[in-house]
């Protein structure tokens, strides 16, 4: 077993590995006392995390792996950048909804905690994050880039060749492409759009016109790099930089010449970017988000990020505009969008400060994929097996006269993907293609519009799922003739169709012929895209139907072994978990002796540790090179272990609002595998796991004396990569 050590606050000087990432919020919830075991009292609000103040905190447990000085220094910086981009996302999306119930009167989550008291929470632990990120990058970060011949430029190290070339660069690239806009009665405050970058800049004297200066809003269109690489000629150095925002800041005054500029300060506001359709209200969908997207970048605003040094009654103006609270602002001690950063990684030529590549393992037979399946079910467990074997199942179909009808849900393929290619050939080629087009997959709406249509123009029949409901569910069904019969070839996954998340994200592909699966998968691509009722179904679970009822059933059946003295354990991985039926099961299970073990990568509601309650529940999060992506559920039963693959969370929307499928692992073999690499592997994690505390905390986990680190992933990489 173990030990976890007790790790200090954020900027602390001691160790990352000894790093604590602690939430004030809900350390400050009063202590549970152990409630009888009436179903009533597993609802008592002190008994639940809050899910975005849980969700904020995985923020502190990514910046712990750009603070761990055992990792390569430019994947330290992804880390980084990754945490700001994370903490974009946040407000844009979990604040923002949280504003909502706070507008909107929405009935209060299990914690119990009011929309006002969660904001105020999310910007205090919001501030420590901030802080957090920018000692990184300033008193870490960047210094040992610069030793390692790395240099990210400030303002003030710029020699006078650096200076000339920069100059020239803003007249010749940057300032004919900006339009700065001074504030007068003629000149309201313009829209900023989200996560732009901006200055404000305080002016002194009069203009051509004669007009007064005073202030004046400077926007850098999003044409130009936030990230300018400087020749080695003028450097003298071959990997150095300069922030965008930097030369805006430093030549700004040739943007108003005859005036004198007192200061220059760069702010972004992040803004609420989810969107809201009636879909009971629209006749076209499609039309619809097309709309909605037009102003997406303008909707409400949730932060304002600003340069440390603007002086306080601009600051007040910009909240007063922007129609923040004064807590809603975080004055920023470097760039306001550090993420951009993540631009010196990819530029950097430098292997050695990576993580050294892998090359997936490839499946024997994938050259004919289709006698490969009809000989067994085939797993696949990525990154550390390639996709490919998936897009050559398409490919092979799109080809194959034999193979009449292929039907796909995509809910984000990413760019000049092949699946879209394959498909396309498929319906050139004659055979009946559907598919399943998730058009409000969050921040890829624009870009699944342009593929329906590109579907579409090809001869695909384009469904655009079922109102009210996500399609987020991840199949692939391919009807082949053989013979006389027809025989049904299924994928069905736990990640999307993208190959680019396919090589950064760890999930589950199951690949079979089995006839029952076959049928399934088939009635289900009926519902969505017929009108089809419910339907029963041999071996899969369903959303919203079957799967949230079939998860508390196998929770309560372990329950009710354990309460009978026989054997019984739950062991589960996702990315979330905040259903609150499904936490009461699992705390009863717990009180009936339940040993429960969940590997939840983001939010986590459930309190675990317990006395009395959840004293039978471990919680961890396993945070490394690849994003924990997989969806497992693993029931003991008695002896008789149950082993489910899933694309959907154990959370509200997943189980009770989204179309999910959740899929049985049947061959005894691979089943064995899905335990062992995707379950046991990451319980014995002691490099990269972290544990959720009763008072919603989390403490890093590190070996014992004398045993041995043990990080899964790695020892995937180890043992499937070679």
């Amino acid at each position: 077993m173990s030990t976890r050590k007790t790790s200090t606050p954020p900027g602390s000087t001691r160790s990352p590995r000894a790093r604590r990432a602690k939430t004030p919020a809900d350390a400050a919830a009063p202590a549970v006392v152990a409630p009888p075991q009436a179903e009533d009292l597993l609802r008592d609000p002190s008994l639940y995390l809050n899910r975005e103040l849980s969700q904020l905190d995985f923020n502190f447990r990514v910046l712990a792996q750009a603070q761990d000085a055992t990792i390569p220094l430019l994947e330290r910086l992804r880390f980084l950048c990754i945490s700001c981009t994370n903490l974009d996302e946040f407000f844009e999306i979990r604040a923002a909804t949280v504003r909502h119930a706070q507008d909107f009167d929405v009935p209060l989550a299990p914690d119990g905690l009011s929309p006002v008291t969660v904001l105020r929470r999310i910007h205090e632990r919001t501030a420590e994050l901030v802080d957090a990120q920018y000692a990184c990058w300033n008193e870490v970060l960047r210094p040992a880039l610069a030793d390692a011949g790395i240099r990210v430029l400030a303002r003030e190290t710029w020699n006078a060749r650096q200076r000339r070339w920069l100059r020239a660069y803003f007249r010749e690239e940057i300032l004919p492409v900006l339009s700065p806009l001074g504030l007068d009665p003629a000149h309201p405050f313009p829209k900023i759009l989200n996560k732009s970058l901006n200055l404000v800049v305080v002016l002194r004297g009069r203009d051509a016109f004669g007009r007064s200066g005073h202030l004046a809003i400077v926007r850098a269109p999003r044409s130009l790099p936030r990230i300018i690489r400087l020749p080695q000629r003028v450097s003298g150095g071959e990997h150095d930089f300069v922030f965008l925002s930097a030369m805006l800041s430093e030549f700004v005054e040739d943007l108003f010449p005859g005036m004198a500029v007192r200061g220059a300060y760069q702010f972004r506001v992040t803004r609420n970017s989810e969107l809201i359709v009636d879909e009971d209200e629209v006749e076209n969908l499609a039309l619809a988000l097309r709309d909605e997207l037009v102003g997406r970048g303008y909707l409400r605003a949730m932060r304002l990020e600003i340069a440390a040094d603007c002086p306080e009654p601009i600051v007040r103006e910009l909240l007063r505009n922007f129609d923040l609270p004064d807590n809603a602002v975080y004055r920023i001690n470097g760039p306001v969008n550090l993420n951009r950063v993540i631009q010196v990684y990819n530029e950097a030529d430098r292997p050695e400060l990576k993580f050294p590549p892998f090359q997936p393992r490839q499946l024997a037979g994938s050259d004919a994929m289709f006698e490969r399946l009809a000989a067994g079910d085939v797993l696949l467990h990525h990154p550390f097996d390639a996709f490919t074997p998936v897009l050559e199942l398409l490919k092979q179909a799109a080809a194959d006269p034999g193979v009449l009808a292929i039907k796909q849900t995509l809910y984000r393929t990413g760019r000049d993907s092949p699946i879209v290619e394959h498909l396309v050939q498929a319906a050139r080629n004659g055979k009946d293609v559907t598919v399943v087009v998730e058009l409000r997959a969050r921040f890829d709406e624009e870009a699944n519009l342009g593929l329906a249509d590109r579907l579409q123009d090809a001869g695909v029949q384009v469904v655009y799922g079922v109102v009210g409901y996500k399609t987020h569910a991840k199949m692939l069904l391919v009807v082949r003739r053989e013979g006389r019969r027809l025989r049904r070839y299924v994928h069905m996954g736990t990640g999307n169709y993208h190959s680019g998340t396919a090589r950064a994200y760890t999930d589950l592909s199951l690949m079979t012929a089995d006839p029952d699966v076959g049928s399934d998968v088939h009635q289900i691509f009926q519902q969505i895209s017929g009108l089809a009722p419910a339907i029963r179904l041999e071996r899969l679970l369903q959303s919203p139907f079957t799967l949230h009822g079939g998860v508390l059933e196998r929770i309560e059946r372990e329950a009710r072994l354990a309460a009978a003295g026989r054997p019984a354990r739950i062991i589960a991985k996702m990315n979330a978990l905040n259903e609150p039926q499904v936490v009461r099961a699992l705390y009863a299970a717990s009180q009936a002796g339940v040993r429960i073990d969940l590997v939840v990568r983001g939010a986590c509601t459930l309190r675990p540790g317990v006395p009395g309650v959840s004293d039978n529940i471990r919680v961890r999060s396993i945070v490394g090179r690849f994003l924990e992506h997989t969806r497992v559920y693993w029931f003991g039963n008695d002896g008789a272990p149950e082993t489910w693959c899933a694309s959907a969370d154990w959370l509200e929307r997943n189980l009770l609002r989204r179309v999910e499928t959740c899929f049985p692992i049947l061959d005894p073999a691979i089943a064995a595998r899905v335990y062992r690499e995707a379950l046991q592997t990451y319980l014995d994690d002691n490099t990269n796991a972290w544990e959720l505390q009763a008072d919603g905390s989390y403490v890093q986990v590190s070996p014992v004396d004398g045993e041995l680190p043990h990080s899964a992933q790695s020892a995937l990489l180890a043992g499937i990569c070679g």
